[in-house]
């Protein structure tokens, strides 16, 4: 039987198409995935991202553990309310799961995982902390929703539905958080536009989507958010990034810090490793839709698509490619689309920020 979030009433009041979504019953859309992806673009919208998980990690010497759990350096978390991006990689170097860490103080780190990745990131993370801090605790937090609201009207709409939380959240910067009574208002999304991801308790949730409706803010599915983060050249796990795949080769070399000495789990390999493959953007040159899993033809070498589909900003076809390390920006190379090779140049993501095209 599929999980369902607390606002599966609310979508199927809106009519949405609900789908199998990582074993969740979740909204692919509610009428048209095109245009909800063009009303994040101009105005606001929101989706329900309850089936990722927050789990809250609490106790003495909790920042040490991150140090130790994942690539990124979480000592960059230095004020209340800071997030971090960061992958949590295996021995060989490859991605358990890409996930948000924000730090709330000394003592508490909530870190927000995949929904696909949920159980096994937490039977991950507890076999380490085991291991390396036993004195801390790990807890899910399934009683917490999860909304995000995207948008170049995003915080407008927000401080509409919510006109106490302006005082707040109107002077956070991306990237930063702040608990708002018992919700977590956080200046963060997947779409490449401003926005808030809102976690609050479970049984407010439905009250708060209907003042984010009230107040004009159009629900979306998850079609339009896979376009939004597509466009945004933002990963997707088990697609551009996997188990197999190290950050270097996933365009996530930013969020891997070996300049320090610290040692996190699976930096040996990824010292250890040749960096023989990238990540790159593709922009279709002739008629067609590049798809995940398309061959790449380059002059250095074959590759694949992990990531493609099309821009509604652009009226394009892209793609994120895993191809040889030679590629450069630029280079025109080919793809496979239905047993015939098409051209696509080599582009540096992302394709669209805020709304003005970029490729």
């Amino acid at each position: 039987m599929l999980k369902q979030t607390p606002l599966i009433y609310k979508h199927r009041e809106a009519n949405a198409k609900l789908v199998d979504f990582s074993g969740w019953e979740m909204p692919i859309h509610y009428g048209s995935q095109i245009e909800e992806h063009h009303v994040v673009r101009r105005d606001a919208g929101m989706f329900d991202v309850s089936h990722m998980l927050p789990v809250d990690l609490k106790g003495e010497g909790a920042r040490a553990f991150l140090k130790k759990l994942v690539a990124n350096n979480v000592d960059k978390l230095q004020t209340t309310g800071r997030a971090l991006y960061s992958c949590m990689l295996h021995d060989g170097g490859g991605v358990v799961d890409d996930l948000i860490i924000y730090f709330l103080n000394e003592s508490w780190f909530r870190i927000v995982v995949n929904a696909g990745c949920a159980d096994k990131d937490i039977a991950w993370m507890e076999v380490q902390r085991a291991k390396y801090a036993p004195q801390l605790s790990l807890t899910p937090r399934r009683d917490l929703a999860m909304i995000a609201v995207q948008g170049p009207h995003a915080a407008a709409s927000l401080w509409q539905a919510m006109p106490g939380m302006q005082d707040l959240a109107e002077p956070m910067q991306p990237f930063n958080s702040v608990m708002v009574g018992d919700m977590l208002v956080a200046r963060t999304g997947y779409t490449g536009e401003d926005g808030f991801e809102i976690m609050l308790p479970a049984k407010a949730a439905p009250f708060f989507w209907q003042a984010l409706l009230d107040a004009g803010v159009k629900p979306c599915g998850l079609g339009a958010r896979d376009t939004l983060r597509l466009e945004a050249g933002m990963n997707l796990y088990g697609q551009d990034m996997t188990e197999a795949t190290t950050p270097l080769e996933s365009g996530l070399a930013w969020t891997v810090d070996l300049k320090s000495e610290r040692d996190f789990i699976g930096r040996e390999a990824l010292l250890r490793l040749p960096r023989a493959r990238q990540l790159v953007g593709l922009k279709l040159l002739e008629r067609g839709v590049l798809r995940n899993h398309q061959s790449v033809f380059t002059d250095h070498g074959e590759g694949e698509i992990t990531s493609g589909s099309f821009s509604p900003t652009l009226n394009g076809s892209i793609a994120l490619a895993r191809v040889p390390a030679g590629v450069g920006i630029g280079d025109t190379i080919e793809v496979e689309i239905r047993d015939k090779r098409v051209k696509a140049a080599v582009v540096k993501y992302p394709f669209v920020r805020n709304g003005k095209p970029l490729v």
